[in-house]
């Protein structure tokens, strides 16, 4: 057990901690995260493929009820008959839209005969910096929309709602948080117009199908979780090895000079290493 004792040592403990940690955050958090966009990156371009190819429904086939979401239909074309409610019309901002920052505006639509739904009437540039321009009022009485369903995103963390320039605006699109603010009741999911709709502003596009690189990374971190613990092992093996050569070359000089003592042959001179061996100790 003698060989063993050095593993114990605070050093090696130490090692073996981290080594520890890091392979279970490897597994239990690096891995999935990836994996887990990559599967939600998978799943939001099917959604997406299918969509160019179905003809729109009508939006009270998947939102039949104020409180309905149709989380499973994102980017699905439905047409809808109602109109805008410009009063409760809000700012997403800090988007950004072909890699310029923009603000998304949005407006609450009640269908008829079906809920009240939040619409993306599409996207205006700033000005003069983070100014908000005019924008376009929607078009009052009753019009048809066409447009894509969208899920809500989370509420930002950190960043409240605020009014300014006689508008409110809000850094996500979370229907929740927008119906609170308005007071106007709205479905789970909300609406994106497609091109050349009434009300509608600049055309937001749809994202690329590109898988991104999240499996690979997932990957990645399931391989590092493996090879660290396989690596502490290296490390063990080879002071294993260093340690037994060192104990062989040791054991090969006491049996030379026990050799010579017999022989009565004068002892070698004495190295440098060897004195300070024998003043400080050998190693352990």
């Amino acid at each position: 057990m003698r060989r063993w004792a050095f593993l114990l040592r605070p050093q090696w403990l130490a090692l073996y901690v981290v080594v520890a940690a890091f392979a279970y955050l490897c597994f239990t958090v690096l891995a999935p995260w990836q994996l887990g966009k990559n599967t939600a990156t998978s799943r939001e371009n099917a959604q997406i493929a299918s969509s160019l190819e179905a003809e729109p429904v009508p939006v009270t086939t998947v939102l039949p009820q104020q409180d309905s979401a149709a989380p499973d239909e994102q980017w699905h074309r439905v047409t809808a008959t109602g109109r805008y409610l410009a009063e409760g019309q809000v700012l997403a901002r800090l988007r950004v839209i072909d890699g310029e920052p923009a603000f998304e505006v949005l407006a609450p639509f009640a269908v008829e005969g079906g809920p009240t739904v939040l619409v993306d009437r599409g996207y205006v540039r700033p000005v003069e910096g983070s100014q908000v321009p005019a924008i376009e009022p929607p078009p009052a009485g009753t019009v048809t929309i066409t447009a894509r369903l969208r899920d809500p995103e989370g509420v930002a963390v950190g960043k409240d709602p605020f009014l300014a320039d006689d508008i409110q605006q809000v850094y996500s699109i979370n229907t929740g948080q927008i119906s609170d603010l308005t007071g106007v009741p709205l479905a789970g999911s909300y609406l994106q117009l497609v091109d050349g709709q009434p009300g509608g502003l600049g055309v937001i596009p749809l994202p690329h199908l590109d898988a991104g690189p999240f499996l690979s990374y997932g990957i990645q971190w399931i391989a590092f979780g493996i090879i660290a613990p396989i690596g502490v092992g290296y490390f063990v093996y080879s002071e294993l090895q260093v340690r037994r050569r060192e104990k062989a070359a040791a054991t090969a000089t006491a049996e030379a000079a026990s050799a010579r003592d017999a022989a009565g042959e004068p002892a070698l001179p004495v190295t440098a290493e060897e004195k300070l061996a024998d003043r400080y100790g050998k190693r352990r």
